[in-house]
């Protein structure tokens, strides 16, 4: 498959209650490190797989949260054409200026999604100084540590209005819904998962009568096996478990579920199945959703459902 115009999730930046406590959990823990900190406080990080400047953005606030979620499209001509799309959509949007609040990061269109959600759509980000070999190279340049997660993967995000931010994700970035639950009355989506690539997912989105809320950010595992070292890591250091380790039925991915010293949701993940814009739409009856996301307890749990930042 030829993936053009919208490429893929590349940034994501949380909000943290200690950012001391925060770089800890994700660097030492997660196993990103630390690229450089901002003059207004925030700390960048990198996965080791990763090639852009940055992926990861913690900003120390009252509130645990999300700020925003990026995408990296093609080039600045389809930025361009994004939007002037959006603007047809009828969605708020902002334009950021290149090396503004993300350093090594070009131009940027920030939209306010319908789910009370920002969206930057970006086209040019620095490679880094740190990045994967390109020259005969290693399997990494230096050996992993913590979880040693890939890259930062997706994100599942709550909100109102999820059927018309799907509507502007597949119209006009050009996602491919990839899979959806449906809600108590048959007809209407009560979760949707998005990609822009042959992944799983990038983005999924829950209705939720709250605008803005963050379930969890995703991190790619290369295997099971790194899933359990994820979780012996978790026991050790006391980190608050949350579900896992296990599989969803929903991508089909191999999972567990923990939260940062402030509360936000983490997710390493490994597995799942490829996507290809030929394929039919996975759909979930409401009656089995228990197993579509808890494969093999087959029953959801209220945290697990309703602790959001």
């Amino acid at each position: 498959m030829t993936i053009r115009g919208t490429l893929r999730a590349g940034l994501v930046q949380i909000r943290v209650l200690d950012l001391e406590k925060a770089v800890i959990h994700y660097t030492e823990r997660l196993g990103l490190d630390e690229v450089c900190r901002t003059s207004d406080g925030r700390v960048l990080l990198k996965a080791y797989d990763e090639f852009d400047h940055h992926s990861i953005v913690l900003r120390q606030a009252h509130e645990a949260g999300m700020d925003l979620i990026g995408l990296k499209v093609e080039n600045d001509a389809f930025l361009t054409e994004l939007e002037q799309k959006t603007k047809e959509f009828g969605l708020k949007y902002e334009s950021i200026p290149a090396n503004s609040d993300q350093p090594g990061f070009g131009r940027r269109l920030a939209v306010s999604l319908p789910t009370g959600h920002r969206l930057d759509l970006y086209a040019e980000v620095a490679i880094a100084e740190d990045h994967p070999g390109v020259k005969n190279p290693d399997i990494w340049q230096k050996e992993p540590h913590g979880m040693g997660v890939l890259n930062f993967d997706h994100a599942l995000l709550y909100g109102p209005n999820t059927k018309l931010a799907a509507q502007y994700l597949t119209e006009v970035v050009g996602m491919s819904k990839v899979e959806v639950v449906k809600g108590p009355d048959g007809e209407s989506d009560l979760a949707t998962w998005l990609t822009c690539n042959n992944k799983a997912h990038d983005i999924a989105l829950l209705e939720h009568e709250q605008p803005g809320k963050l379930h969890h950010i995703g991190f790619k595992l290369e295997s099971w096996t790194e899933i359990g070292h994820a979780a012996d890591l978790i026991s050790i250091h006391d980190i608050a478990l949350d579900a896992g380790p296990m599989r969803h039925g929903v991508t089909r991915g191999q999972t567990i579920y923990f939260f940062d010293p402030s509360g936000n949701r983490n997710e390493v993940y490994a597995g799942g199945y490829a996507h290809f814009p030929d394929m039919p739409l996975r759909v979930w009856d409401f009656d089995h959703v228990g197993k579509g996301v808890f494969y093999y307890t087959r029953a959801l749990n209220e945290r697990f459902l309703n602790v959001v930042t």
